[in-house]
């Protein structure tokens, strides 16, 4: 079960870098969680930074060994995603969406961010190292950030992050085990049916060019497709940024 070992750290530079650290130095079971009170080099996605003031957020990485194929990644990221989302709009409600390709939104501002990194054995993919960061109890943020938000911030409430990160791992326990590709098609579809901007048109930047374009869909192999004046664009992880009206 995901959470299962759950270990506190109380100080670390990134759960995924000390999770990695785990996986390397020997066997690791299946579903192991480690929560950091506080990181010093918090790991986001294309190398950014995720930091946190100490005991303030969730930010935990679980060591998963899928039965899935390389070429099935993005099942996992769909399964990830949706549990994700299943804990969120729990407490945070219906405007709760997954932005492409798997970070947590209220409305237009962040709230959370999935980083998997891969563990492989030549062919073998032997483990998924998936750092999770969801913002819980942070009043107020930097004015260098773009756009977060944090369930403090929606709800009005201060919360244990220490026992939402339970409930998260329960809520990504019970989408992980059910994971197969049988049940892909209909995860996808849902994955879409709470997709940030899908069908809505809004500006995007590829190779410095700003431009307004339309989310399409999401093809199985996670592919973005974007209509871009009257061309539809396959884009892969990293190759378009969502732009923001500030």
């Amino acid at each position: 079960m995901i959470g299962n070992p759950f270990h506190v750290l109380a100080t670390i530079n990134s759960t995924n870098n000390y999770a990695m650290g785990q996986v390397n130095a020997g066997p690791v079971a299946d579903g192991s969680t480690w929560f950091a009170m506080e990181q010093t080099a918090g790991k986001g996605q294309r190398g950014k930074q995720w930091l946190s003031e100490p005991g303030e957020n969730i930010m935990l990485t679980t060591v998963l060994q899928p039965a899935l194929t390389l070429n099935q990644q993005f099942m996992l990221s769909v399964a990830v995603s949706l549990g994700a989302y299943d804990f969120f709009s729990k407490y945070a409600g219906e405007e709760t969406r997954i932005k492409w390709s798997n970070d947590i939104y209220w409305r237009d501002r962040k709230a959370g961010g999935i980083l998997i990194e891969n563990v492989l054995r030549g062919n073998i993919w032997q483990y998924a190292i998936a750092g999770l960061g969801i913002n819980i109890n942070t009043p107020k943020f930097p004015e260098h950030l773009a756009n977060p938000v944090s369930l403090r911030q929606i709800t009005g409430k201060t919360w244990d992050s220490l026992e939402l990160a339970y409930d998260l791992c329960r809520c990504l326990e019970e989408r992980y085990s059910r994971l197969h590709p049988a049940v892909f098609d209909t995860w996808l579809a849902e994955y879409k049916e709470h997709l940030y901007r899908l069908h809505e048109p809004a500006l995007y930047k590829i190779n410095g060019e700003i431009f307004q374009g339309t989310i399409h869909d999401v093809l199985p192999d996670g592919r973005l497709c974007l209509e871009k004046g009257k061309e539809i664009l396959e884009l892969g992880f990293g190759e378009v940024e969502f732009i923001f009206a500030t």
